[in-house]
This record gives structure tokens, sequence and C-alpha cells, in this order.
């Protein structure tokens, strides 16, 4: 951004030249509680926040420390918690004044920021408008169009934000109704890794845990951006940069949390306004170019082994790890040049990091969805895991392999059964437990749930949290077919666009939010949640409730269960009666939560089994498997002299689809979001100039999606790379277009072209 003050003005875009976190950080988070909360309760409450006594952020799934610091929450988290504490209402005098057809035009960010809901709600066409109706009704419509589908034309959709303990019912209630189709957040971020490693490693869940950092020698960081997705992750790199240990960076853009951070903790920082630089070394490889840039790196590391040896554990890929000679040859065969065109790095930048590997005795990869969101991105984590198994990083301290999840229990639902490809042996001890026989065949990931919508095979969606037809691509696809469903149910805590997708028969559940006293009849109730390193642990609200007519998650699933399934073999009353139940009936279906309710009493919680964290390895052959990738590239489409690949990104006021405010600070974006991010080099190619207002199109073949009048912006982003906000940028991305072994949509690299529409810089209203 540096030469951004001598081009033309843009509205609402100018540098911000201050480093992540310190007092910029601390603004944001004042702001966020003088728009949201009473002054004098929100800090009580950020008190709390990840607390031994206190509730789980529902922000970002990075772990706890240990409670050493006077406060345990970031700016981001700061504003999760004060958007869902919110002193905003949204009354049903309110939504009788404003039509579901006048509140679909609004934004995610102006229907959240009305506030919480306070009843349940039916959408009535006659008035199209929302209006209340009491909890027993709710259930009665719900049951009486469920009752007469069959259990496969039904979808139950997760968010990431739901307990482990409201998920575990979801699962039980879709399978003792007849489905197995579960699409959920993670079909959308990190399914490639739930697929990859498995096949890799033997479990799909990363194998460090915080104490690994302090002992790791090297840290490589791929395609995330922590400052905004996973914030508190910052404090661990911040301590890790301070002590010297080498971060090496691959991302398309240069982004502030990388470069530099002022932790809000450190007084003598913040009181001489200093930074830390965080990465060691800053590499910008192409959108897409990440299984190059990987493949280079090991290639490298070969060659390095053949003059100077060392740079390889033989004795671990002998004892531990078959495929090695497969992996070895398909590398060999790799042209440099192959590589340097598709990374849009060089050779000597791979050598590089491969030589600060070789010299590494603990290195810790950590990525996210900057590898998972592409067209191959199930092959992208298992490059991850070849270039760690080279080199033994996989069961010894300080090394391992690090997805960093999003939503706070994304990966607990899927420990608790939220999965629409369930083993056989789960499915067996649901059936030993509740009596019940759980269908076998396998359902529906997001894509596929959307697909069969659309093609009218599913007629109703249940969605336990969430913003699902917003999430997913395609919305001139997405967004009729929910509008075409019997029935769309959505628990949750604000407004947003899916909601107001109303089907024939529409209803909106008020949930609980993580910050809330949820009481029932056995008293004050916890939940549990698993952040990205396996720790389970309890969360437990206290706030007054937004509305005495809100009801908890696991209390609004089980009274679904209940009027649809009258003859239910689950004792629903007895699980919403005490937590402490459902959890007994965790432990005794699914491996690792022994003695659950015991361990989560526990400050901390307790670990979830990681065999490959021992060297065991729960694969079908009982080795580390090597993988090879075969070429670079991902598309030939993208290969084509005018085409760019599309990265959606998400702002540093948002979360998801959910968006706090319209500033993204660190990339220098003030109340607006209809920008594209573009390399100097690129503008100059195409004939444009920083503020010229651009139509883009999807680049592959049969494709005709648009965005058009978005406003293109200079910006240190890697050659042949543009970005633009997520989910607006959503209608570019074909919904046929992912990873087939994941399912993934391909968010991250999407072929498109550029074409100028005007040379007058647009006005925009700022916020």
């Amino acid at each position: 951004q540096a030469t951004m003050a001598k081009r033309r003005a843009v509205p609402g875009i100018h540098p911000y030249d201050g480093p992540a976190g310190g007092w910029g950080a601390l603004k944001a988070t004042a702001i966020a509680v003088r728009t949201q909360m009473d002054t004098l309760e929100a800090p009580v409450t950020l008190m709390r926040t990840n607390q031994p006594d206190g509730f789980d952020c529902p922000g970002c799934a990075w772990p706890d420390k240990e409670h050493r610091s006077t406060f345990q929450f970031c700016e981001n988290g700061a504003k999760a918690v004060t958007w869902e504490a919110t002193s905003k209402r949204v009354t049903p005098e309110f939504l009788a004044q404003n039509t579901v057809t006048s509140l679909l035009q609004k934004t995610d960010y102006e229907l959240e920021d009305y506030g919480r809901l306070t009843t349940p709600l039916i959408y009535d066409a006659g008035t199209d408008t929302l209006r209340p109706l009491a909890w027993d009704e709710a259930f009665q419509r719900i049951a009486a169009v469920l009752q007469t589908l069959p259990p496969e034309q039904v979808e139950f959709y997760t968010s990431g934000r739901a307990s482990n303990e409201a998920a575990y019912l979801f699962q039980l209630f879709a399978r003792e109704f007849g489905s197995n189709n579960f699409p959920d957040c993670s079909n959308m971020c990190h399914e490639p890794t739930s697929v990859g490693l498995p096949q890799s490693i033997g479990i799909g869940k990363g194998t460090v845990s915080l104490d690994d950092f302090d002992s790791a020698e090297l840290i490589i960081s791929i395609g995330h951006n922590p400052g905004t997705n996973h914030p508190r992750m910052m404090g661990t790199l911040h301590e890790l940069a301070r002590k010297k240990v080498p971060i090496i960076v691959f991302n398309p853009l240069r982004e502030r949390a990388l470069e530099r951070f002022t932790d809000p903790q450190n007084v003598i920082e913040m009181a001489t306004y200093s930074s830390t630089p965080i990465a060691s070394t800053y590499y910008q490889v192409k959108a897409g170019g990440d299984a190059a840039a990987l493949k280079g790196i090991a290639k490298a590391l070969l060659q390095l082994n053949e003059t100077q040896g060392h740079a390889v554990d033989h004795a671990f890929i002998a004892e531990h790890t078959e495929g090695f000679a497969a992996f070895a040859a398909d590398l060999a065969a790799t042209r440099w040049e192959a590589i340097e065109v598709e990374s849009g790095l060089t050779r000597q930048d791979l050598e590089q990091v491969a030589a600060a590997y070789a010299k590494s005795n603990a290195t810790i990869v950590t990525y996210g969805m900057g590898i998972t969101q592409h067209n191959k991105g199930t092959a992208n984590v298992r490059l991850i895991a070849d270039l760690l198994l080279l080199r033994g990083n996989i069961g010894k301290p300080g090394a391992g392999i690090c997805p960093l999840r999003g939503h706070s229990n994304v990966q607990g639902n899927r420990t608790v059964g939220i999965t629409e490809k369930p083993s056989a042996d789960f499915l067996a001890k649901l059936e030993a437990v509740f009596g019940f026989t759980p269908p076998k065949a396998h359902g529906h990931d997001a894509v596929k749930c959307m697909q069969a919508m659309i093609n009218g095979a599913s007629k109703a969606l249940i969605c336990l949290g969430g913003n699902f037809a917003v999430a997913l691509p395609d919305p001139e696809q997405s967004f009729p077919a929910m509008k075409a469903l019997e029935l769309s149910v959505h628990i949750g805590t604000k407004l947003n666009r899916s909601h107001l997708l109303v089907a024939k028969q529409t209803l909106i559940l008020p949930c609980l939010g993580r910050t809330e006293l949820d009481m029932q009849a056995g008293g004050r109730q916890s939940v549990t949640v698993e952040d990205s390193m396996s720790m389970v642990h309890a969360s437990s609200g206290k706030l007054k409730p937004a509305s005495e007519l809100l009801r908890s998650e696991p209390a609004i699933v089980a009274g679904m269960a209940k009027a649809v399934m009258p003859a239910s073999k689950v004792p629903w009353d007895e699980l919403i009666e005490d937590y402490d139940v459902i959890r007994d009936l965790i432990e005794k279906t699914i491996p690792g939560f022994d003695d659950y309710n015991a361990r989560i009493r526990q400050p901390g919680g307790f670990r979830m089994p990681l065999p490959p964290t021992e060297r065991q390895w729960p694969t079908a052959t009982g080795k580390a498997m090597f993988s090879v990738f075969s070429g670079l590239h991902e598309d030939a489409a993208i290969a084509e002299k005018d085409t760019l690949r599309l990265i959606t990104l998400r702002s540093h006021d948002q979360y998801n689809t959910t968006i706090y405010a319209l500033d993204d600070r660190y990339r220098g974006v003030f109340g607006r979001r209809d920008v594209l991010f573009m390399n100097d080099s690129d503008l100059q190619r195409l004939g444009l100039e920083h503020g010229d207002v651009v139509d883009l199109e999807t680049a592959l073949p049969g494709c005709t999606q648009r965005l058009e009048g978005i406003t293109v912006i200079a910006y240190n982003i890697s050659a042949g790379s543009v970005g633009a906000y997520y989910p607006e940028a959503n209608v570019l991305v074909p919904l046929h277009y992912i990873d087939e072994e994941s399912g993934t949509p391909s968010y991250k690299s999407v072929p498109v072209r550029v074409t100028l529409r005007s040379k007058e810089v647009r006005e925009v209203k700022i916020a």
C-alpha cells in the first residue's frame, strides 16, 4: 500500500500503517462494546471469555493457554462476544412493520445488527411477514411436514458454533428419523483435512498441542491470516518471533498480522508504540500455486539430501511409512521451470526454505483455507503431510501438522457424529445403545445437499445455526432452491439472509447464545466444545437470556425430535434435564470420551486420543502414507493469458458470513466491501488503474457467472491473483467447481476475467 498515496483518491481506501493488534485493536474493541452492549455489563462478560468457569469464545477454535493473563480474548473475540450479547432486539412489532421482501434487500451486516431474535417465528405469506407462534405449535408444524416426507428428502445442516451436546442430539434425531444427510460448515472449509489426513496419517485432525509450539524450531505458515481468522494464535506467534524462531510464511497477500504485531498485553510494546516482526521470510505464492511450492520444497530437500546428507529421515521413513519411492520418483520427474511458473516463486526461494527445513529438528506446519478451498484441496493437505513425513516431523515434541479450524466447535461436531459418511462401528453402537436401526447409506454433504434441493430431490432443510445459502457458492441457483422447499427451519440467534429465503413453510427458532445462562430442570447447564488441537472443555454462560422465550439448542432439537417421532426410543426429556446424561451417551457410543463428565470438570478439560502423536498410524496399512500429486496446477483454464485466479477473502470486521462492520482496517479499506485487490503488474497488463470500476466473469467452460461494478484496488498481492470479499464474490464460484475428493468448493482459485466498466471513481457512502 506504500504507493497508494501517489494514486488518485478512492473513497474509503487509504493506507493503514499500524501493526496488527496494539492500540488499534483496543480501539476497535471499545467501539464494539459501545455500539452493542451496556458499558457496565460488557467488561464483566468479556472477562469470562475462555475462563475455566466462563464460556468458550464463539469465535475461533484456537486453544486456551494456561490462565495467567488478565484477559483471554482478542479483538475479534470481543466482537463475537458483544455481537452475540448485544442489547439490541428484533421484536414482533419490528417484524410486523417490515416485510420479508424488504428485509431481504438488506445486507447480512444490517440484518444481524438489528439484534437478537426474541420469539419463535413463522412466515406468513399473506402479509409477507414473520409472525410469532408458540413453541409447541412450531414443533407440530415441523412434524406435520416431516412426517409426510421420505427421510432421504430431508437435510440436516450444522454450523460449527453448535456444542458437542447439541450436535450429538441433532445427529441422533436425524438418524432415528432415517437420514444421513449432514451438510455442515466443515464441508465448505476443512473437509479436505477430514478426508486427506486419514489417508496420510490415519486421523482427520492436527497432531500438535500448544506445548509443541514452545519447543518448535521452525514454523511454516501456509494459506491463512491469523490476525483476522484465528487471532488468539497471534500471541503464540508473537512469543515465537521474540524467541527468534523462524516463521516462514506462504500467502498470496501481504497480511499485516503476519508482518508485525503488537501484543495488547505487552506493556512495553503498548507504551512505546512498538511491534514485533512476525514472518522471518514471506513468500507470496500464486493463488492455487501451493502444490507447486510444496513439491518444490520437497524436491529441493531430496536434492539437498543427495549432496549433503541428513536432510531426509530415512530411518523414520523405513519404519513408519509407505509410498516414499513413488513420491520421490514424481518429484524427480517434476521440472523446476514448471514449479516456478505455477507457484510464482523461484527455485532459489524454495531451496532456501528446504535448507531452513533441513536445519530444524522440530517443525510445525500450520495451514488454513488457503490450502483447502481449492479443487485439489485434499491433495494439498496430503502434500503438507508428505513434507512433514520426510523428516519425521510427526510424533515428536515441537513438530507436527496444524490445520487451523474456524468456528469454535467445527471439529467437535465431526467428532460426535456430524458426518454424511458414518462408520459402521458408530452406527452399530447407536443401534446397541438406543434400540433403533440407523440408516447405512451415505448422505449429502453441503454441495450435494444444494444440488438435491435445486433438482427437487430434497424437500426440507433443518439448520442448526449458520447462514447456509449465503455461505454456499452460486446464489443464482442456491437462493431459488431455498424458496422451492416444502419446509425450512432455522435455529439461530439473529436474522440472516438464508432465513429470509422463505420456503412454503419457514420457521425461525431463537436459541440461547454461548454467553447466556442455560437453566434446565437439573439446574445450570454447561456444554462442551473441541478446539483445533483436540482439547475438549466446558463452556458455561451466565448472562440473562435475551428473551425469556429462548431455548437452548439441545432443547430445541429434542422438542423437534419428540414432535416428529412420538414413538422415539430416545429419552429426550431426560437428556434435556441434565446434559450430563447426553455426555454419558456420547461416552458409550464414541471412543475417546472416557470419564467425560469427570474430565470436563477439570480446568482445561482433556485431550482426545491422537494415535499419530505416539507414531501409531490407524491407516489401512498401519503406516503413514506418502501420496503423489500428479502435475502441478488445478485447472488448465487458469493458464490462459487473460485469466486471473480469484481468492475470496474475509475482512477484518468479519467472521464467516457474520459481518461486524464495513471496515477492513489492516488492508486499508473503510466503509465498503465492493473492492477487488489486484497486483500493480496485472493492472498495467490489463490497462487498468487504481480506482477503476470493473466487471468480473468466471472463466470456466459453460459458466455465465458475473459480478458487476466492483472497484479495483492496487494491492500487494501475488501477480496473477486477485481478491474479493466473501460472500459477495460467491456469485463467481460455480457450485460444481469443487475438490472431488472432499466436495469442498474452490473459493480460493476461481479463474476469472476482468473487464473495464468505468474510469470514473465510484462514490460510496462511508459508514
